[in-house]
């Protein structure tokens, strides 16, 4: 076992510091003036060889692997001082104290907060499993978010948390451990100082993380990283605030791209459809009709692996890369008609081949296949390495080998994108049915373990992927959706929860799975609404849950009901309207929901946001997940009991919410009691929000335009808010092709708000209507660009004007309608007192 436990030599070699322990070697890089990296090198060589760092500052193996979507930034100048009992290294915004018997490191802020302290003997171990620690001191007052996507609370303070990602069908959403990634990052608040810190551990082996779990009367408080192998390879990430740890986390792992604008939509699925004995197309297409007479709007299908289904010596199997000619006899037509529709097909492709796979020997002779370990070639030869897969003994595909990322691409090209789509479902990615962990795999030349590298294989399949796609299409926006993932998988993909419970224990906890993924960097994640495996939803739950889901990034009902049903929109007729209104809701909030997007592309922060990140300074919201932050201007508080006649919402204080649907006003740091029944979806609107909204009716996203804008402001606050527009399908964003409107809301007696427009995008929006939100006093007057409009007092007079404006005193909601300029515009409302007696 190794101990570290005092220092023996610290030096500064040009930009980073080496420090000599009697334990092991550790290295400190400022990579930027917020971050740390702090290394225990117990490999001895300190590789730099990552497929998940998207920021550097060091020359790295997979450089030109990575190629364009890395960049290497210049470390801020330190300074080292030898203080007697400990080192002082300073640079940037950060302090590093190097203490040296007994040895630990301490990091302060620029204010000389402590963000983080190693237990002293316990800080860098490793035991005689080969397994390597990292224990760190934390206090009473610490929680703990992130943790990429796992069950139960929000807050993880006292949890064991693991990630060995697994295929975890029907998992408990309170307690099953793990789930379906690995993400090795976390932001710690000390709720006595409000400050942030992230932690961010760049390693692929699996872990887990004790959060003050465990104690012992002979060390202090604290929190332990344990993995199997590899480097104690932190990254320390200061805020203060959580949103500054999100933001960058992302820096150093990357960002999501912006997905096309059908990804927002009602995307369908069912095992069921592609389980037929023949006919799935039609059954698919009928399904989209019926959508369509049902009025419900849908853009995409979620196609289930049963399409690959083939007759083998052992009877039915799924075999990827392959088509079903009786669920399927003609797979272009199929997507053509879908197309027609407005429907993009995504088809699940999982990354390993059955023994009794009909192309089995074509894929083994490319060499494409996870190879067998040492230990196993010495009993039974070299070859591929076999494990457990869907259907019986399986061999894996080695993403990490660039022969078979080639070989992959041309296959998927060929059997899945040439059929017709630019969307891909990539499933079952976790690896986790390969026993023996000492595997071996190419890992781009160098050799590892797949115990070492299987939590990126999902990562480097999507890589594969929309690499695939972009040679296929270059114009097209590539649309991935992946289960499984490494840090970094935001780059490539949209992600699930994977399969769900049907339960309303599943339909409350998932929410803060899908928040903590967005604190992980992670904006464009879901959970299969409706519950994926269980019997079917009952008619509340289901309704509950798509009320609920319409927020989710991604919005997927999508089922293999154990009791022969299929989840549908229209399951139960007594309760479609329901449904119906919720997602034409979602649809509504499309311009919201891609400005939101678009966001997260740029920034990394979440769509769907805790309110302990949204409202750091309120204690109160550090323990709640059930109400969340849709951006910055609504707050969502679904029901998601049974039963419900009231929803409680505590809301945070220092601010002012206003009821969107009753527009009642109501002071923060309280707690109010809803009304609701069975259609109830409470939303509140904060002082200052500004909600972009679609004005038309939105029943496709892939075919339809917002022409008119719909702007609800809550004008008691100053705000501002970033609406952007591209034609959301191609790539043209990318040379310029959008549009932003930056939207400045100034409050007082004269509420102005300037929309400025930028971008060469020619957007089709060609009418807005401003909805202020302004109770008990009515304007006096309105003006557009400094000329004053007509006031319409008649409502009909009103709609039926093309610029104007009036007052809704059922409401307190000031409707201001033009024609939009396309340019940049002014709306000034006053609400400045008059004597009309007095005049």
């Amino acid at each position: 076992m190794r101990v570290t436990t005092r220092v023996d030599d610290v030096e500064l070699v040009e930009d980073w510091v080496r420090v000599r322990t009697d334990g092991v070697e550790i290295r400190l890089i400022l990579v930027t003036e917020d971050i740390l990296r702090i290394r225990a090198g117990f490999d001895g060589d300190f590789a730099e060889e990552s497929y998940s760092l998207v920021t550097t500052a060091w020359p790295d193996r997979l450089d030109a692997f990575m190629g364009g979507e890395r960049t290497r930034v210049t470390p801020p100048p330190v300074r080292l001082e030898d203080r007697g009992d400990s080192f002082c290294l300073t640079g940037g915004n950060l302090r590093v104290e190097i203490e040296k018997d007994p040895f630990r490191i301490c990091v302060y802020d620029g204010e000389g907060t402590l963000l983080h302290a190693d237990i002293e003997g316990l800080g860098y171990l490793a035991d005689s499993n080969g397994r390597r620690s990292h224990t760190s001191e934390i206090s009473p007052d610490d929680a703990f978010y992130g943790f990429g996507e796992t069950t139960g609370s929000l807050n993880k303070a006292q949890k064991l948390i693991t990630m060995s990602p697994k295929d975890a069908l029907g998992y408990d959403p309170r307690e099953t451990d793990p789930l379906y990634k690995h993400i090795p990052f976390y932001v710690k608040l000390n709720r006595a100082t409000r400050k942030a810190v992230g932690y961010f551990y760049h390693n692929t082996y699996d872990c887990d993380f004790d959060l003050g779990r465990e104690r012992s009367n002979y060390w202090a408080s604290h929190s332990r990283y344990r993995t199997d192998g590899g480097d104690v390879d932190l990254f320390l990430i200061a805020g203060p605030a959580i949103r500054d740890v999100v933001r960058r986390y992302t820096t150093l792992t990357g960002r999501p791209p912006l997905l096309p604008r059908y990804a927002l939509g009602y995307l369908a699925s069912s095992m069921y459809y592609s389980e037929l004995d023949a006919g799935s197309d039609r059954a698919i297409t009928e399904f989209i009709d019926i959508a369509r007479a049902e009025d419900i709007p849908v853009d995409g299908f979620q196609l289930s692996s049963g399409y690959t289904t083939q007759e083998t010596g052992a009877g039915p199997k799924r075999c990827v890369l392959t088509w079903n000619d009786h669920r399927f006899p003609d797979p272009e037509g199929f997507f053509a008609a879908m197309a027609d529709r407005g429907v993009t097909v995504s088809p699940n492709v999982k990354p390993a081949v059955l023994d009794v796979h009909p192309r089995l020997e074509e894929f083994a002779a490319a060499d494409v296949f996870v190879t067998r370990s040492a230990d196993a070639a010495a009993s039974a030869g070299d070859g591929p390495a076999v494990g457990a897969w869907w259907g019986g003994p399986g061999r894996f595909v080695d993403f990490t080998r660039p022969a078979a990322r080639e070989s992959w691409k041309r296959w998927l090209t060929e059997a899945v994108l040439d059929k017709g789509t630019t969307s891909v479902w990539n499933d079952n990615c976790e690896y986790d049915g390969i026993i023996d962990k000492d595997s071996r795999c190419d890992f781009d030349g160098a050799g590892a373990t797949i115990g070492r590298v299987r939590t990126v294989m999902a990562n480097l399949m999507c890589r594969v992927t929309r690499d695939a796609v972009a040679e296929k299409d270059p114009s097209a926006r590539p649309y991935i959706v992946c289960r499984a993932g490494h840090a970094g998988i935001q780059r490539y993909a949209q992600t699930w929860a994977g399969d769900n419970s049907t339960s309303w224990e599943s339909l409350r906890h998932n929410v803060a799975t899908v928040l903590g993924m967005g604190l992980s960097g992670v904006a464009n994640q879901g959970c299969d609404v409706g519950g994926f495996h269980g019997p079917a939803p009952e008619p509340e739950l289901l309704v509950r849950w798509v009320q609920h889901g319409i927020f989710q990034p991604r919005f997927s009902i999508h089922s293999v009901n154990s009791d022969n049903t299929v989840t549908e929109p229209w399951m139960y007729g007594d309760h479609t309207a329901y449904v119906r209104d919720a997602i034409k809701l979602r649809y509504r909030l499309f311009p919201y929901l891609y400005s939101l997007m678009a966001r997260a592309s740029r920034t990394g922060l979440p769509i769907m946001e805790p309110l302990v990140s949204a409202f750091q300074d309120d204690p109160a919201g550090d323990e709640t997940s059930d109400d969340f932050m849709l951006g910055d201007s609504l707050l969502v508080a679904n029901v998601l009991t049974p039963g419900a006649t009231t929803r409680t919402v505590r809301l945070p204080a220092g601010e002012v919410f206003y009821d969107a649907w009753t527009r009642r006003r109501h002071e923060g740091g309280q707690t109010v009691d809803l009304p609701v029944d069975l259609g109830s979806v409470p939303l509140f609107v904060r002082g200052g929000g500004i909600v972009p909204l679609a004005a038309n009716q939105l029943d496709s996203l892939t075919r339809d335009e917002v022409t008119g804008l719909h702007l609800l402001c809550a004008a008691d606050r100053d705000g501002h808010f970033l609406l952007y527009e591209d034609d959301g399908l191609t790539r043209a964003h990318e040379t310029g092709a959008y549009r932003e409107t930056e939207i400045t809301m100034t409050a007082g007696e004269r509420v102005v708000i300037d929309l400025t427009r930028r971008g060469d995008y020619r957007s089709a929006v060609r009418t807005l209507l401003l909805d202020v939100i302004h109770p008990g006093r009515a304007p006096h007057w309105v003006a557009l660009d400094g000329d004053r409009i007509p006031h319409l007092l008649h409502r009909e007079r009103f709609d039926a004007a093309d610029t104007g404006w009036h007052y809704d005193p059922r409401l307190g909601s000031v409707l201001v309608k033009t024609p939009d300029p396309g340019g940049d515009l002014a709306v000034t409302i006053s609400f400045e007192p008059v004597d009309m007696l007095g005049m």
